[in-house]
């Protein structure tokens, strides 16, 4: 097995939700050794409680195997076991002096510490990069704040959706006669985020090795989104114009495009025409019908300021074929086109099984399915999962006697003063409590 590029490398996590633990498991996928912080007195995130009022069909954002929670929820959710594959999970409570002495002596032999909770958060634990970095210089401290660590939303707390319209993206899409209240959620910060903290924290590495020294590095989730929207933003400091929705219609003027219907119960397809030659192809699919050769279809300009019309004329057609059919005939002419696939349509697709992208894993608590793969291929260093999800705490024993160095005894008084465990404190005493033969 060649080594991986990451391999020596040690990363403590103490992160939430997506962004965060999406960051940390890419890193391990490179062979980083990660480490999941997490304290028994808090419920695991992505994990609902199940007391918690919700809808009686479960969501994908709290889906458990077999749309059922089990024994031990909080190593099932599906929230949490797609984003933390080649990850150790161990507890300390680093609100408490004796949790917090534990996470320093592991920040002493830790490479990179990555967060991405609220800004005040490292501040109340008394783990900022100050304190930190006096216990290990070389120390690479990645942030991962919504708005910035300074500013004045420094301290303003923010999700996704928070970001979502903060930042204009509501306004860039959705339909024209819906309005921005009619847009369902898009994260893009979660998807955004976890692959530019990843090339900060290897470029900090690079410099460590050049320089010996460790650093901090802020990725306000706010700023790394609002770069993909710079040409919006161009556009109005250099036209005056505020972008606005136009659906699934193209900025740049292709036509057509659009999302578009196929036979059957709610298949769709995108097309896209960009060109010239794309729209020769797009009508050589369709068998030239005589409305393609129209004056008002003639260039990309009048196809443009016809699109209302177009797009009936070739809904009509669409209609008329199902999904598969309409993408492979406009792809072979060499018209863009692109499926609109459910979960179940991407499982069984046959590109996505010819190039092995799934993973298939056994997690103890959630028995044998597929899991969402790599996030890119490297032909002479071969990415995969060498550590399935690990149960929550699972790997106390390992962080606390081989990494920090405690003693055996040293050990067992954290168990017993209910420092270490695999069970969190909601479902050994709460509301939520498990039979203790379920722990």
């Amino acid at each position: 097995m060649p080594k991986l590029p990451l391999e020596g490398i040690r990363v403590a996590e103490i992160t939430v939700i997506f962004a965060g633990p999406s960051a940390c498991q890419a890193l391990g996928d490179l062979g980083a050794e990660v480490i999941k912080v997490q304290s028994l007195s808090l419920l695991p995130d992505t994990v609902i409680p199940p007391n918690t009022p919700r809808e009686p069909t479960l969501t994908w954002g709290d889906a458990y195997p077999d749309r059922n929670s089990g024994e031990r929820p909080w190593n099932r959710s599906a929230g949490f076991n797609s984003r933390h594959r080649n990850k150790l999970r161990t507890t300390m409570d680093l609100t408490t002096p004796l949790g917090l002495e534990m996470f320093k002596r592991l920040i002493k032999v830790s490479d990179v510490f990555l967060e991405n909770n609220g800004t005040d958060l490292m501040e109340k634990l008394g783990t900022t990069y100050d304190v930190l970095s006096k216990i290990n210089p070389g120390l690479i401290m990645a942030r991962m704040p919504a708005w910035g660590n300074t500013g004045p939303y420094a301290y303003y707390k923010g999700w996704g959706e928070h970001l979502e319209a903060s930042l204009g993206h509501g306004e860039l899409r959705g339909y024209p006669d819906v309005g921005v209240a009619g847009n369902t959620t898009v994260f893009l910060g979660d998807s955004a985020s976890p692959v530019n903290i990843c090339f900060a924290i290897m470029m900090a590495l690079h410099h460590r090795n050049k320089t010996g020294k460790g650093q901090l590095i802020e990725l306000a989730q706010y700023e790394n989104v609002l770069s993909h929207f710079t040409e919006a933003i161009m556009d109005y400091t250099m036209n005056g114009r505020v972008a606005t929705t136009i659906g699934n219609r193209d900025v740049h003027g292709a036509a057509p495009s659009g999302c578009y219907r196929c036979k059957g119960d709610d298949k769709w397809v995108n097309i896209s025409v960009t060109s010239d030659e794309e729209w020769e192809g797009f009508c050589r699919a369709l068998g030239n019908p005589s409305w393609s050769k129209d004056e008002k279809f003639a260039d990309a300009l009048s196809r443009y300021r016809n699109q209302d019309e177009l797009d009936k004329l070739v809904q009509e057609w669409t209609q008329q074929h199902d999904d598969y059919e309409v993408f492979h005939m406009l792809q072979k002419e060499g018209a863009p086109a692109g499926l609109v696939m459910t979960e179940r349509d991407v499982y069984e697709d046959p590109h996505m099984k010819a190039r092995d992208w799934f993973e298939e894993l056994t997690v103890p608590d959630c028995g044998t399915h597929l899991y969402p793969g790599q996030w890119f291929k490297m032909s002479k260093t071969p990415l995969k999962t060498r550590i399935p999800p690990h149960g929550f705490g699972e790997d106390n024993e390992y962080v606390y006697k081989q990494i920090i160095g405690v003693t055996d005894e040293e050990y067992a008084e954290l168990e017993r003063e209910g420092h270490i465990g695999i069970v969190p404190d909601y479902y050994r005493t709460g509301p939520g409590a498990v039979k203790k033969e379920s722990a």
